[in-house]
């Protein structure tokens, strides 16, 4: 695909990734498929050592999906994933325990939910110690010294190591499980929509930690939201996922200044500004979201985008084309003069 020739330097390589949910019908003994649900469908795109690459949609169009199959938290269906060069796909299904292990401690994720993520039965310092108990072999001393040192850099205090996560405020919660990923110096982390259940004040608060811990560690992010502004604040590019395929991918202010795609369009008319004397015109979308299960054959926008009558895309689905300056669409509007 085009996609791989533009970008270089990439730590993450995901080729035609698919992941279907069978579905099965009710039974006492036996239980037969009837039907699938198209979560992800042949997505590709790679992301840069050191950047922050944004996944955004709608909710149910695939990116917690997406995330999830990266690290294997859902088989994917079928496709190829590349970390650091390696087909990671074959080591998380392999019996190698020790690979499987390095792939773990290199990637780590941050659930968007702090209030599940947590175990509460677990203090602070067990939650933080654990995977540097599994993935090192500090000894004692060390490993506090550490759990001292994530806390600090977090915006936490030595004494809430022995706490029990209730005691904690959501955004304190979600600091704890930035430390708790960050505590095995990941390659890549996973951000799945990390300050959707926070106050507008500690949104900001956790975004601005993200950036600095990205600077002090170079580290790659994978950052999923439907929040275009926090997109926009933290992400180097962007990829606007519908019903399981990514419509259009560039770089973040070539995408804000210059949408190409209609359902990006509309998106980006839904960004609301902060002032109330000033003028914008909104895109309401037409139709209906079709059902994952029986999506249209073609481009999956097709039921509620104004351009279908005068494309082919109803029959056959648009591939995703490079227009220049990395900016990929798939829009069958968009490759006429």
């Amino acid at each position: 695909m085009e996609v791989q020739k533009i970008i270089n330097k990439e730590i993450l390589e995901v080729q035609n990734l698919v992941k279907h949910f069978p579905i099965y019908t009710r039974g006492i003994f036996l239980k037969k498929q009837v039907g699938l649900i198209h979560a992800v469908d042949d997505i590709s795109f790679s992301i840069k050592r050191g950047e922050t690459f944004g996944l955004v949609g709608e909710s149910g169009c695939g990116k917690t999906t997406t995330a999830r199959s990266i690290l294997y938290l859902d088989q994917p269906t079928s496709g190829k994933i590349n970390f650091e060069g390696k087909e990671i796909i074959t080591i998380f299904s392999s019996k190698n325990k020790e690979e499987k292990q390095k792939l773990r401690r290199k990637i780590q994720y941050v659930f968007q939910n702090p209030y599940a993520s947590l175990d509460p039965r677990m203090t602070v310092a067990d939650i933080i110690t654990e995977p540097l108990t599994i993935h090192t072999s500090l000894p004692k001393k060390e490993l506090y010294q550490k759990l001292y040192e994530l806390l600090e850099l977090v915006g936490l205090e030595p004494y809430h190591a022995e706490r029990y996560p209730h005691e904690f405020s959501g955004g304190q919660r979600q600091r704890i499980c930035i430390a708790r990923a960050l505590a095995v110096e990941p390659k890549l982390l996973i951000a799945d929509e990390p300050v959707a259940s926070l106050d507008v004040s500690v949104r900001a608060q956790i975004l601005n930690l993200l950036k600095d811990l990205q600077q002090k560690f170079n580290t790659t992010y994978l950052y999923i939201s439907h929040d275009l502004s926090t997109v926009r604040h933290l992400c180097n590019r962007v990829a606007v996922m519908y019903m399981g395929r990514i419509v259009e991918l560039a770089e973040t202010q070539e995408l804000f200044d210059s949408p190409l795609h209609p359902y990006t369009k509309a998106l980006l008319s839904s960004i609301p500004i902060p002032d109330p004397l000033a003028k914008k015109s909104r895109i309401i979308l037409p139709g209906e979201v079709p059902s994952p299960i029986n999506p249209p054959i073609g481009c999956r926008f097709e039921t509620r985008c104004i351009y279908k009558k005068d494309q082919n895309c109803i029959k056959y689905p648009p591939k995703l084309v490079h227009i220049g300056k990395g900016h990929f669409v798939a829009c069958e509007k968009t490759k006429k003069p």
